[in-house]
């Protein structure tokens, strides 16, 4: 199993996974650390090199982004290789994700909530629109936690409104 499988199964709590769209990386100084998918890389390190490694890829130191992006929830693919920009609708050919961080957290029921049912990954995109975004589910419950496709807000988000 690879490090990003690994990652998206709970195996891998120290570590940060990031996404980056095609032409982000120089494909010759990284190639041999990423997982290639369609529209990009994902790289998953360790957490402190993960976020340097995000901070030289994209300018944006990590945690700030993250507590922006935290503001508005939009979809995220599970496989973190893409998402659902919340501004799509304005001009849809116009949003593709830039670039996404991503990191988990094992299953705290002292917490409750999502982390009371497992392991939780939080993920955060930017699109080249400019948009900011994020989205976190259980994993195992991919389709019944988070953000689902087409949606704006998390079925959690859902429950508690109604």
């Amino acid at each position: 199993m690879d490090k990003h499988e690994s990652f998206l199964r709970g195996n891998r709590h120290d570590d940060i996974a990031l996404f980056l769209a095609e032409g982000t990386l120089n494909a010759d100084t990284l190639s041999r650390m990423t997982d290639s998918v369609a529209g990009g890389d994902i790289l998953v390190v360790n957490g402190d090199d993960g976020r340097q490694a995000f901070e030289a890829a994209t300018g944006t130191e990590a945690m700030s982004f993250a507590q922006q992006a935290m503001k508005t929830q939009s979809h995220i693919a599970r496989d973190l290789a893409g998402g659902e920009c919340p501004e799509r609708s304005a001009d849809p050919g116009m949003h593709t994700v830039e670039f996404i961080f991503a990191f988990s957290e094992p299953q705290n029921e002292a917490v409750g909530g999502l982390y009371e049912r497992g392991d939780v990954i939080h993920a955060y995109a930017h699109c080249v629109c400019g948009s900011n975004y994020a989205d976190k589910w259980v994993i195992g419950s991919e389709t019944e936690t988070g953000v689902q496709p087409d949606e704006e807000i998390s079925i959690e988000g859902e429950a508690e409104d109604s």
